[in-house]
């Protein structure tokens, strides 16, 4: 059984299977990218819900494990060479998983670079962009009497929906017929965009075809559905 008392994270949520990969996550946009990947892979892992409300995300335990204090991350037991890796940022949580067990990330070269390229373009861009959208349009930000932040927000969200438009209009997943990283990391995102923060309208989603067209057909997908609902809230 593996030892996983080193790691100061686990005297706070303790592991009741240590032979498999912890998972500390919310099922965020960010967070269930990890549980989606996981269940779409097949690999055990034991999830642990981390209340960033309660901001459990700022105890010393956790800050341990991830010192930005953001979710999700991963202990793995069975890390690189047989030890356990701790591992947070969920982008490299995705492609770590994905070299792992060899799933959802094409063995071609030029396909797998062309893959990660669009995981670094969530990270970079849907992402952080999506965010202020919902900071501004649903959250405190909705209350500053200047919009020229949601304004500037909107806009560019608007344009990286044209690019993932773009991209799908003749795909069906983001590298064409097979589902991968690039669309575990992205699906969370524009679901939020259009569901939670409720900035459908505001962006002009309804005046897409290929990216809703797109998301439902993620949504459809067992392993995604399940995803969505792990790490569970009570």
């Amino acid at each position: 059984m593996a030892d996983l008392s080193a790691f100061p994270i686990t005297r706070r949520w303790p592991a009741q299977h240590p032979d498999r990969l912890q998972l500390y996550s919310l099922p965020t946009p960010n967070g269930v990218k990890v549980s989606i990947m996981l269940e779409e892979i097949g690999l055990a892992y034991e999830p642990h819900l981390i209340d960033i409300g309660a901001n459990e995300t700022w105890t010393a335990e956790y800050l341990s494990l991830n010192p930005n204090g953001k979710i999700p991350a991963i202990l793995d037991p069975d890390g690189p060479g047989g030890q356990p890796l701790a591992l947070w940022e969920s982008g490299a949580i995705l492609m770590y998983l994905a070299e792992k067990t060899g799933q959802l990330l094409p063995t071609d070269p030029a396909a797998r670079w062309e893959t990660l390229q669009w995981v670094m373009f969530q990270m970079a861009s849907i992402g952080p962009m999506f965010g202020q959208v919902g900071f501004f349009h649903k959250f405190a930000g909705r209350e500053i009497e200047d919009k020229r932040p949601l304004n500037r927000y909107r806009d560019e969200s608007k344009r990286l929906l044209g690019v993932l438009e773009g991209r799908l209009a003749d795909r069906r997943w983001l590298m064409g017929q097979d589902f991968t990283v690039a669309d575990v990391a992205t699906l969370g995102w524009v679901r939020n965009l259009v569901g939670f923060y409720g900035a459908g309208e505001l962006v002009d989603y309804d005046s897409l075809k290929a990216v809703p067209a797109w998301l439902e057909r993620c949504l459809e997908r067992p392993a995604v559905q399940r995803g969505l609902a792990i790490p569970s809230r009570g």
